[in-house]
């Protein structure tokens, strides 16, 4: 009990020491401890304001999941300097509503982060009963392609990974 007050979101608590000695560029004494007293701090002070506690289910499926984000930021970013490129007349913004699988409130800010992490892709809102997403894309030639690509990268993968998703 005392652990787990002292480390609310434990996980967390490791990314933000990670985070912390990357973004440094060194595994110095003074950076360990300074990252690890920031690493404890934050989610400790913090987690009053999260909305629900997270169980991640599948740490592993984590890891693919964001190595897969960073795939697909890196694809997004040739498609879209194709198509920027590219005659403007062959462009096709729009919006989209996308119907959530997910219903926790972390499941649901990830994917519309990610969303949006993805170049050509913005989520701009999430409806008041939390069923849809309105999305934003630079290019539409199929809704339901796009539909179907956001749930099988995306989404599918964040209801296998969190418990509360």
């Amino acid at each position: 009990m005392i652990l787990q007050r002292l480390f609310p979101h434990p996980f967390l608590t490791l990314i933000l020491w990670g985070i912390w000695l990357l973004l440094n560029n060194t595994i110095s004494p003074g950076h360990i401890v300074l990252g690890a007293v920031l690493a404890i701090l934050i989610p400790w002070l913090t987690s009053s304001y999260w909305p629900e506690k997270i169980s991640i289910r599948h740490p592993w499926m984590l890891l693919l999941y964001v190595l897969r984000v960073l795939y697909e930021i890196l694809v997004a970013n040739a498609v879209v300097a194709k198509l920027i490129l590219g005659p403007q007349k062959n462009l096709k913004p729009g919006f989209l509503h996308y119907e959530l699988k997910l219903t926790s409130s972390v499941g649901i800010g990830l994917l519309a982060n990610t969303i949006s992490l993805t170049p050509g892709t913005v989520s701009c809102d999430l409806s008041k009963d939390r069923r849809y997403l309105l999305i934003h894309a630079l290019h539409i030639d199929d809704v339901e392609a796009i539909k179907t690509d956001i749930h099988r990268k995306f989404e599918k993968p964040l209801l296998e990974i969190f418990v509360t998703c």
